[in-house]
């Protein structure tokens, strides 16, 4: 695999596409080059969550300040980093 050289279809910037990159995709299972650049897919992506609802909560585990995408319904929550650790 060789580095390719794209165009993003939202702001028509050329980016390119690493062999690391096409190497992930291609572990992943996915068939189509990115269609967007980098700053494009990062600005799809928060533009994607931004509607999302966040409430704040103190882990129960290690009592830091954190927010999650849903009401807690009892005091047992788990900050991101807990609950990454306990899966």
């Amino acid at each position: 695999m060789q580095d390719q050289n794209l165009v993003c279809k939202d702001c028509g910037k050329q980016f390119v596409w690493t062999a690391g990159e096409q190497e992930f995709y291609k572990q992943k299972g996915f068939d189509n080059s990115p269609t967007r650049c980098p700053d494009c897919r990062s600005k799809k992506k928060a533009e994607k969550f931004s509607g999302r609802p966040s409430f704040p909560i103190t882990c129960s585990s290690c009592g830091k300040q954190d927010t999650v995408p849903f009401q807690p319904k009892s005091d047992k929550v788990l900050c991101r980093d807990c609950y990454r650790n306990n899966k």
